[in-house]
């Protein structure tokens, strides 16, 4: 199972579509408390977490995934803007364990919903 932290709907639209032709199943948070008693409650293979998106505080939700020892483990892709050097360099400290550009993110999507493949690279 995947959990998607993510409140843009055309973005969640995307993702439940690939999930859906990928055979995936998937979940969305809207936001990070949601996303954190989610995974506590599902352990899901994969989070992936919109970076750009303020109101879910995209970072902070990275941050208290990795400080968590019961979700450290789980596997962080965040995707942003490929304009966003600073959030790239947020994410990635913060312990995301992927940051891809948004266009790379869509192009890799079917792979990671189908269980990872080779790792992305990183905007």
């Amino acid at each position: 199972m995947v959990l998607a932290v993510v409140d843009d709907l055309m973005f969640s639209s995307k993702i439940r579509a690939v999930a859906e032709r990928t055979g995936s199943a998937i979940r969305f948070a809207r936001s990070k408390d949601a996303a954190l008693a989610d995974a506590r409650a599902s352990a899901p293979a994969l989070v992936i977490v919109d970076l750009d998106r303020d109101p879910i505080d995209p970072i902070g939700t990275v941050a208290a995934f990795k400080a968590d020892p019961a979700l450290r483990g789980i596997r962080l892709v965040g995707y942003v803007s490929h304009v966003h050097a600073a959030r790239i360099a947020d994410a990635r400290a913060a312990g995301c364990d992927t940051v891809l550009a948004r266009s790379a993110f869509v192009n890799a999507l079917p792979v990671l919903l189908a269980g990872g493949g080779p790792e992305p690279q990183q905007p």
